[in-house]
């Protein structure tokens, strides 16, 4: 049975679904290498313009598989290069919607905050819970955390390993939107849709200069939006779209 399955649902739209059930989930290095192996496939997929990153209706990732990491060495962790596998995913240049049923902790809470944008449901938790077993997030969960809700929130749940509710992640900035359990995945798909109708360069400069810009001085920053504003008007989508709200009909972006 493959661990990481991928489907086509809707024209230009991917989903990435885990498919550990049994391990709920478990973020083992098998999953972690299907997962960048799929995510560097779609993100150089030209048919690819969203992608839907989920585990499914009742649980998203419980973590990393504890059975294949409580004996091994340090030499073996590092040999691992297990980021290399992870920047295949945060190096995605599509949009990737994280459809969050159930838990996502540890590794699974990591996992989420790789993608753009994150639709929980009201019963989704998250949870940095590391420091419980003797180590600590090491995939992004204490600085893509510390960047989505800031120091205090992030040092409360790296500290404790504590669970909070979608609510909670909401109210901090950790998620995009609440929706109820049922429909998390038709939402997650639906915000994939319309991305996936969006013009696909002017989508892809808006992810780079957003993430890029994260780190940068607001100057910089607004440079690099500068930039790219003006490179877009090289685009044909450009033309078709501002010639359609001109003409009041719907646009047609080639991504050209």
């Amino acid at each position: 049975m493959d661990e990481v399955i991928v489907e086509r649902p809707a024209p230009h739209v991917a989903v990435v679904r885990l498919n550990r059930p049994e391990a709920r989930n478990a973020l083992n290095q098998a999953v972690r290498t299907g997962l960048a192996e799929q995510f560097a496939a779609l993100g150089a997929d030209p048919d690819v313009r969203a992608i839907v990153l989920t585990g499914g209706d009742s649980i998203f990732a419980a973590g990393a598989d504890l059975r294949d990491l409580a004996d091994r060495s340090a030499i073996e962790i590092m040999l691992r290069q297990a980021h290399r596998l992870w920047q295949a995913i945060a190096a995605c240049p599509k949009p990737v919607i994280a459809a969050v049923n159930g838990l996502a902790w540890g590794g699974g809470c990591e996992l989420a905050m790789h993608a753009d944008l994150i639709v929980a449901g009201e019963g989704a938790s998250f949870c940095q819970p590391e420091v419980k077993v003797g180590v600590m997030p090491g995939a992004g969960g204490t600085q893509r955390l510390t960047r989505a809700v800031g120091k205090f929130k992030a040092m409360k749940l790296a500290l404790t390993g504590l669970p909070v509710s979608a609510r909670e992640a909401d109210a901090m900035g950790l998620v995009s939107e609440v929706v109820p359990d049922a429909e998390v995945q038709a939402r997650a798909l639906e915000l994939a849709v319309l991305i996936a109708s969006r013009p696909p360069l002017a989508v892809a400069q808006i992810k780079e200069v957003l993430i890029a810009g994260e780190d940068a001085s607001l100057e910089t920053g607004l440079m690099l939006e500068r930039k790219a504003f003006q490179l877009l008007f090289a685009s044909r989508d450009q033309k078709e779209g501002m010639h359609a709200f001109l003409e009041k009909r719907a646009p047609q972006f080639v991504g050209a």
